[in-house]
């Protein structure tokens, strides 16, 4: 009997699926180190490459979720669903580690890993928690992509956390000898592979580290994680939004917090703006 053809779907995850040891490990590195004029024209590749199966295959697309959102409604969200969705916290990417298998639930006629929404609400409920435990000048964050660092900058403003963005200084947590040395008890990484000096020094003095892990990251050193695409500016606003919110509200910081739509907004990160009060209106969302 002759064998079944498998669709290009198929054979992508299982090329995606089938790595193992270095191999592995490269392609989760080059998913994170990819530079945004690659990663522009990957996503080209990829679009067109969708239409071209959208007549052969059942492509699930953004619109397939909203309309789950109106079917079920999940009121003990951080936020609804919908935002998730239209932040593209839920995207992942082709590939996928072996401990972030368990947070995916499909793959795109594309190839790009999905996580289960339910669960990427969860990690972010039990990180704020985690991160609650902490005061704020126990705590460093540290995010070398430049997509977050309008957001971790403002997350760093309104709770009183130290952030490193761009660069991270080598040392600093380790060498005591240094005039700018910090001595903390948590790190939050915005992406192992890019930030592995801070996750590595982070180890190296028996600290704890909360992670935000997209599919293509090991989540070894982290005693917490938070799960979701780490990649764009969208998902880490939003996730640097309900991280603010929650970790202000339980520490009883009374600060006024933007509303989603400025922490997803597309502004440029590298472009100080003039400081100004923030009107204030009745948050939509929060914790």
């Amino acid at each position: 009997m002759p064998r079944k053809k498998k669709s290009e779907t198929e054979n992508s995850e299982e090329e995606t699926e089938d790595l193992e040891g270095k191999d592995l490990v490269k392609e989760a590195e080059k998913e994170s180190t990819i530079s945004e004029k690659e990663l522009e024209e990957k996503k080209k590749k990829l679009l067109e490459k969708v239409k071209a199966l959208s007549s052969k295959v059942d492509v699930a697309v953004t619109e397939d979720l909203k309309e789950k959102v109106k079917i079920k409604k999940r009121t003990d969200m951080l936020v609804p669903l919908e935002d998730y969705v239209k932040t593209g916290i839920y995207i992942g990417t082709r590939v996928v580690t072996p401990i972030m298998k368990q947070f995916v639930y499909r793959r795109r006629a594309d190839g790009l890993a999905i996580f289960n929404t339910d669960i990427i609400d969860e990690k972010l409920k039990e990180g704020i928690e985690y991160l609650a435990k902490f005061n704020p000048e126990d705590v460093i964050l540290v995010c070398k992509r430049q997509t977050g660092w309008r957001a971790a900058n403002m997350f760093s403003k309104l709770t009183g956390i130290k952030v490193f963005t761009k660069k991270y200084p080598a040392g600093v947590l380790t060498n005591t000898s240094l005039p700018n040395f910090i001595e903390n008890e948590l790190t939050i990484v915005t992406d192992s592979w890019l930030d592995k000096n801070a996750l590595k020094d982070t180890q190296n003095i028996h600290k704890k580290v909360l992670m935000i892990c997209d599919t293509n990251n090991f989540a070894q050193g982290a005693d917490k994680i938070i799960i979701g695409n780490n990649k764009s500016s969208k998902s880490l606003g939003i996730i640097f939004y309900l991280l603010t919110k929650g970790y202000c509200k339980a520490r009883g910081i009374e600060v006024e917090v933007p509303d989603l739509e400025w922490w997803v907004s597309e502004e440029d990160v590298q472009e100080e703006k003039p400081r100004r009060k923030i009107e204030r209106v009745d948050a939509k969302y929060g914790v």
